[in-house]
Protein backbone atom coordinates (compact mmCIF):
# COMPACT_ATOMS: atom_id res chain seq x y z
CA UNK A 1 0.00 0.00 0.00
CA UNK A 2 1.21 3.45 -0.80
CA UNK A 3 0.05 5.43 2.24
CA UNK A 4 -1.82 2.75 4.13
CA UNK A 5 -5.18 4.00 2.91
CA UNK A 6 -5.49 3.45 -0.83
CA UNK A 7 -4.40 0.14 -2.35
CA UNK A 8 -1.66 0.20 -4.96
CA UNK A 9 -2.21 -1.21 -8.41
CA UNK A 10 -1.14 -4.83 -8.63
CA UNK A 11 2.38 -5.48 -9.86
CA UNK A 12 1.53 -7.72 -12.81
CA UNK A 13 3.70 -10.04 -14.82
CA UNK A 14 3.57 -9.58 -18.61
CA UNK A 15 1.42 -12.74 -18.80
CA UNK A 16 -1.05 -11.40 -16.22
CA UNK A 17 -1.23 -8.05 -18.01
CA UNK A 18 -1.92 -9.85 -21.29
CA UNK A 19 -4.78 -11.81 -19.65
CA UNK A 20 -6.32 -8.56 -18.36
CA UNK A 21 -6.00 -6.93 -21.79
CA UNK A 22 -7.76 -9.97 -23.32
CA UNK A 23 -10.49 -9.68 -20.70
CA UNK A 24 -10.98 -5.99 -21.50
CA UNK A 25 -11.34 -6.83 -25.21
CA UNK A 26 -13.81 -9.64 -24.40
CA UNK A 27 -15.89 -7.43 -22.12
CA UNK A 28 -15.83 -4.52 -24.56
CA UNK A 29 -15.84 -0.86 -23.59
CA UNK A 30 -14.54 -1.31 -20.04
CA UNK A 31 -11.31 -0.91 -18.14
CA UNK A 32 -10.28 -3.64 -15.71
CA UNK A 33 -8.10 -2.39 -12.88
CA UNK A 34 -6.04 -4.80 -10.80
CA UNK A 35 -5.35 -3.73 -7.23
CA UNK A 36 -2.84 -5.19 -4.81
CA UNK A 37 -5.72 -5.62 -2.38
CA UNK A 38 -9.26 -4.66 -3.37
CA UNK A 39 -10.62 -1.50 -1.77
CA UNK A 40 -13.85 -1.81 0.21
CA UNK A 41 -16.60 0.60 -0.87
CA UNK A 42 -17.81 2.89 1.91
CA UNK A 43 -21.40 2.63 3.05
CA UNK A 44 -22.53 6.25 3.00
CA UNK A 45 -25.53 7.80 4.70
CA UNK A 46 -28.02 9.62 2.49
CA UNK A 47 -26.45 12.91 3.55
CA UNK A 48 -22.94 11.71 2.75
CA UNK A 49 -24.08 10.35 -0.63
CA UNK A 50 -25.67 13.69 -1.49
CA UNK A 51 -22.42 15.46 -0.57
CA UNK A 52 -20.43 13.11 -2.79
CA UNK A 53 -22.84 13.57 -5.70
CA UNK A 54 -22.78 17.34 -5.20
CA UNK A 55 -18.99 17.29 -5.42
CA UNK A 56 -19.23 15.26 -8.65
CA UNK A 57 -21.55 17.87 -10.15
CA UNK A 58 -18.98 20.53 -9.28
CA UNK A 59 -16.25 18.51 -11.04
CA UNK A 60 -17.50 17.80 -14.59
CA UNK A 61 -15.98 14.70 -16.13
CA UNK A 62 -14.90 13.31 -12.75
CA UNK A 63 -16.35 10.24 -11.03
CA UNK A 64 -15.83 10.06 -7.28
CA UNK A 65 -15.82 6.77 -5.39
CA UNK A 66 -15.72 6.54 -1.60
CA UNK A 67 -13.74 3.67 -0.11
CA UNK A 68 -13.44 2.71 3.54
CA UNK A 69 -10.15 3.51 5.19
CA UNK A 70 -8.46 0.43 6.63
CA UNK A 71 -8.71 0.02 10.37
CA UNK A 72 -5.59 0.52 12.32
Amino acid sequence: MNNGEIPDYADLTPEQLHKIEELERDLGGVYVIAYEQPPVPAHLSDEQMERLQSAERELPGVVLVAYRKPKG
